[in-house]
This record gives structure tokens, C-alpha cells and sequence, in this order.
């Protein structure tokens, strides 16, 4: 049974969020900190994400094929490489280090 509150919970509390964002007043959403705040929340949540996904494994810190993969992409990013490009060359990183037996 506290499983079923525990996603009742969770559903009253995505609810009121929603609720509280559409009720903010416009003059607050105008606001240049507010916008800009809402224009890099995205990419932060993204890239925290990625890093949880890629360099953890539950617990603790993994350092494996997937990490290669990541820093293949983040060098040919700085190598201002097209964004296709980019995605091809971590894929092929990664599965290259994973035929090695990384």
C-alpha cells in the first residue's frame, strides 16, 4: 500500500508544479533572469543527466567504453566538427573500445 501513496504523492506533487508555473504572473516570466534561467535549466538537467548515465554504474564512479565515447565527441566538438559527425565518431569510439574488450 505505500507504494500506491508514494505515486499518489508523486502525482500531486507534479500537478501542483504544473499549476504553480501556470500561474505565475507575466510580469515574472518577463523578467531577464527568469528567461534566461528557463533557457539553460534544459541543457543543465541534459548534461547532468548524460554524465549520471555515462559515468556511473548505481553507486560508483565507472570509468569504461561509454567515457571514451564522450571524450571522442567532446574533442571533435572542439574541433568544431557537424553535430552528425560528432554522434558518428563517439558511436564508433564507443563500439571500438567495447570490440577491444573495454
Amino acid at each position: 500500500m505505500s507504494l500506491w501513496i508514494a505515486i499518489g504523492a508523486t502525482a500531486v506533487g507534479c500537478y501542483l508544479v504544473k499549476f504553480l508555473g501556470l500561474s505565475a504572473p507575466a510580469g515574472v516570466l518577463e523578467r531577464p533572469l527568469v528567461k534566461r534561467l528557463a533557457a539553460l535549466l534544459p541543457v543543465a538537467l541534459l548534461a547532468a543527466l548524460t554524465a549520471q548515465q555515462t559515468f556511473s554504474d548505481g553507486h560508483h564512479l565507472m570509468l569504461d567504453a561509454k567515457a571514451a565515447g564522450v571524450a571522442a565527441a567532446v574533442v571533435a566538438l572542439l574541433l568544431r566538427a557537424p553535430f552528425l559527425l560528432i554522434v558518428a565518431v563517439a558511436v564508433a569510439v564507443t563500439a571500438g573500445v567495447r570490440a577491444l574488450g573495454g
